[in-house]
């Protein structure tokens, strides 16, 4: 892996806490909205895995948010 994929990893999952926050969500409720197991959420938050495309559209579109604003990181810092 090189380090881009990291930080951009990284990112995602600092994007995901934030914009799962803002909507006032546990990680169980949005994995639930999602279809998608608590941990999987937790893992992808913590960065303990990177979530596949098809995740994150489920979770985009439990957030109700496109997966373009989902995964736009330029604005996120580490």
């Amino acid at each position: 892996m090189n380090d881009d994929y990291g930080v951009i990893s990284e990112k995602i999952s600092k994007k995901l806490k934030l914009e799962r926050n803002k909507r006032d969500l546990s990680q169980q409720e949005l994995a639930m909205r999602a279809g998608v197991d608590k941990n999987t959420i937790w893992k992808i938050e913590t960065g303990q895995v990177s979530p596949t495309i098809i995740t994150l559209e489920k979770i985009a579109k439990a957030l109700e948010i496109d997966f373009a604003t989902l995964t736009d990181v330029t604005k996120v810092d580490l």
